[in-house]
């Protein structure tokens, strides 16, 4: 993870992750803007992205979700 202590421009992340796998690059970028802080989740493809953003607000019952659905594929 990298931190910008530093001061930064508004669209400028707070932190980033960047997962590779196969031809597939996501990149999660906490960010910041005037309703508060988010996740943004880019998926790039081959040059396509999509992209979700998720409040800060809901981040721990996303995380209890993922641990829940990773739980249960363990299992499979």
């Amino acid at each position: 993870m990298h931190d910008n202590s530093a001061p930064r421009m508004p669209s400028e992340p707070i932190a980033t992750e960047k997962v590779t796998i196969d031809r597939k690059v996501f990149f999660l970028d906490l960010k910041e803007n005037q309703r508060g802080r988010f996740l943004k989740i880019t998926e790039d493809v081959g040059g396509r992205r999509d992209t979700v953003m998720i409040p800060a607000g809901v981040f721990q019952d996303f995380l209890e979700a993922i641990t829940r659905l990773v739980d249960y594929e363990s299992k499979l």
